[in-house]
């Protein structure tokens, strides 16, 4: 195993934390979705909240990946992935869960912003991958 920096330490345990709580908020609004919003919400906001659920979930390993692999091969681009996955779960599927519940319209624009931060942060997964070589 690598000889980690305090920083280096305490930004993986940050990811994973970050990812741990995702997992937490993900599946109690994964069962809030399945059993208190199926029967009160229009099937297309009930679909738009289940998407953001599935993303998150995705996200969320890919995030947990990150905290484990910087334990292994600490690097910046590493960082800026677990970053911007982070972003792209609140920005994304926060946006769809706040579009869902309220309907407010305005929450739609966020969404493809919290798209892009989870593609930069496949794009930096996949430079500190290459760089790891």
């Amino acid at each position: 195993m690598v000889e980690l920096t305090a920083k280096q330490r305490q930004q993986s345990r940050l990811m994973l934390m970050f990812a741990a709580c995702s997992g937490v908020v993900m599946v109690a609004l994964g069962a809030f979705a399945a059993h208190g919003l199926s029967h009160t919400l229009a099937p297309y906001l009930l679909d738009v909240f289940k998407v953001g659920v599935q993303y998150q979930a995705w996200h969320t390993l890919a995030l947990l990946a990150c905290g484990i692999l910087s334990r292994f091969l600490p690097s910046k681009a590493l960082s800026y992935a677990a970053l911007f996955f982070g972003l792209g779960i609140i920005c994304f599927s926060g946006s769809l869960y706040a579009l869902a519940l309220t309907g407010i319209k305005w929450f739609g624009p966020i969404t493809p912003m919290g798209g892009i931060c989870f593609i930069i942060g496949w794009v930096m997964l996949a430079i500190a991958a290459w760089r790891s070589a």
